[in-house]
């Protein structure tokens, strides 16, 4: 990508649009198209159409998406297979249509099957049967990456995609009902500290093991993938490290100094056993993050501490 080349961030309000953005700008790149949800419904493939033949940009980061954790995915499924596949199909022919230069998707790590081998590797989508709660949302991820891999195939569009692992970070979600566990968390553990209360509760038994990664570290990731990768094999991005959600929580409660108690309310689902990537591709091409779980959430909490 040149300095000067236009490049559109699609979700840039958003925590991942939002990290790809601020990368950018630090590199230096000046030439931004930028669209609001208010501004341009992606779910619109008229609206769509009508930006791209006027802005033209040269290249685009997919980041918008339809977004939460268990609860938001399991009780609005029909939103979450909708919005988000209509935002990826309009995006992506559009940019096919239009002459994108290059084009990155980002998609989830729960397109994996959730009795998958781990680490996860690439080669494991569509090995089995997904994770029940979000089985919409990753399949209209699944359906994103495949766009790609046939648009490469049949036109030779430079169409690449990132599988993130959980991220966390500026702008994150903390709404309670439809955040993911990290936030979620750190939000419960800042109030409890803040009100003295007597215990914190987390769902489930706190045995899950789940990888998390900053997501400053991911938008350093998108950025060297669109400047050196161009293969239709998406990769996966992530730190290589796991914890439980129990040893989240500890974590958690040290940096906010909450004296009190951790309780499991095991009525709650815990979602898939374990989710770590095998990041040795992505590894191999040249990259891997750098900002560690501890260090990342201390950012997290000094960003945070006042707002709840």
């Amino acid at each position: 990508m040149e300095k000067t080349s236009k490049i559109y961030v699609a979700g840039h309000r958003g925590m991942v649009g939002s990290a790809i953005l601020r990368r950018l700008r630090k590199a230096g790149f000046t030439h931004f198209v930028l669209r609001t949800s208010a501004e341009l419904d992606l779910r619109d493939q008229a609206a769509v159409n009508r930006f791209f033949e006027t802005e033209r940009p040269d290249y685009v980061f997919l980041a918008a998406a339809k977004v939460g954790g268990i609860h938001a995915n399991n009780v609005y499924r029909a939103e979450f297979i909708y919005d988000n596949l209509m935002i990826e199909t309009n995006v992506i022919h559009a940019a096919h249509v239009y002459g994108v230069k290059k084009l990155l998707f980002l998609g989830s790590s729960c397109i994996y099957p959730k009795m998958a081998p781990q680490p996860l590797k690439e080669e494991y989508l569509l090995t089995g049967a997904l994770e029940p709660t979000n089985e919409p949302y990753a399949i209209a991820k699944i359906a994103g990456i495949k766009m790609c891999e046939a648009y490469r195939a049949q036109y030779g569009s430079r169409f690449i995609s990132a599988m993130p692992t959980n991220l966390y970070g500026p702008n994150d979600n903390y709404d309670l009902e439809t955040s993911h566990v990290l936030p979620a968390l750190m939000r419960k553990f800042i109030e409890a500290t803040k009100y003295d209360a007597p215990a914190v509760t987390i769902w489930g038994t706190g045995a899950p093991r789940r990888e998390f990664m900053h997501v400053d570290d991911l938008a350093d990731a998108c950025l060297f993938m669109m400047e050196h990768y161009d293969e239709a094999l998406f990769l996966n991005v992530g730190t290589g490290r796991d914890v439980s959600i129990l040893e989240l929580a500890q974590k958690i409660k040290a940096i906010t100094g909450f004296q009190g108690e951790i309780r499991h309310d095991t009525s709650k689902p815990d979602g898939t056993p374990r989710k770590l990537l095998d990041v040795s591709r992505l590894k191999a091409a040249g990259w891997q993050a750098r900002i560690s779980l501890d260090e990342g959430l201390r950012m997290v909490y000094e960003d945070v501490k006042d707002k709840f």
